[in-house]
């Protein structure tokens, strides 16, 4: 009689496990998905920028008619953290680049949010202001230095698209 009661037990986790596989196999064939899809989704910053724009010590800054395909995909204003603004962005060729603002030391704050980038001494000219070119093991940056704030543009994109940004940043509008 156990052996036959062994079988049976068996035997019914087999049908059952069958029965699970099958109405995972319908639910996946009718439910839409759709492989091709971008897993990037772009964020609508304004809210955050209003609300960092209000609370800074500072000019806020963020980007006014960059070119069509930088998407925006991060945004965060940490008052605890030296009122630290920050604004990400995919190139139209999938770089990124992020806008990086803070009252914090510049000493300490340029070499974390540029993840250990160093200062080149070399500087360039954008937007009527000289930029420091820093440049690391994964992101470089132009960095500007202004009374009472740090503003940080950087990412793994090009120098010549971190100078697009730059010249496309504007101080945000007071709402």
């Amino acid at each position: 009689m156990a052996g036959m009661r062994g079988k049976q037990t068996v035997r019914g986790m087999f049908q059952s496990m069958a029965v699970i596989c099958a109405a995972a196999g319908v639910i996946y064939l009718f439910v839409p998905h759709d492989d091709k899809a971008d897993p990037i989704k772009p964020v609508d910053y304004r809210v955050e920028l209003v609300t960092a724009q209000r609370a800074a010590p500072y000019p806020v800054m963020a980007p006014e008619g960059l070119a069509e395909g930088w998407t925006p995909t991060s945004v965060d204003y940490d008052r605890q953290e030296g009122d630290a603004w920050h604004l990400g962005f995919l190139t139209p060729d999938r770089q990124y680049v992020a806008v990086e603002q803070s009252t914090a030391v510049p000493e300490k704050y340029v070499p974390k949010v540029t993840h250990q980038a160093s200062d080149t001494g070399r500087t360039r000219q954008l937007a009527g202001k000289t930029w420091q070119r820093w440049e690391g093991p994964k992101y470089d940056a132009l960095v500007l230095h202004e009374k009472g704030v740090t503003t940080v543009v950087t990412g793994t994109a090009t120098q010549e698209q971190l100078a697009q940004m730059v010249t496309a940043l504007r101080p945000a509008k007071q709402a």
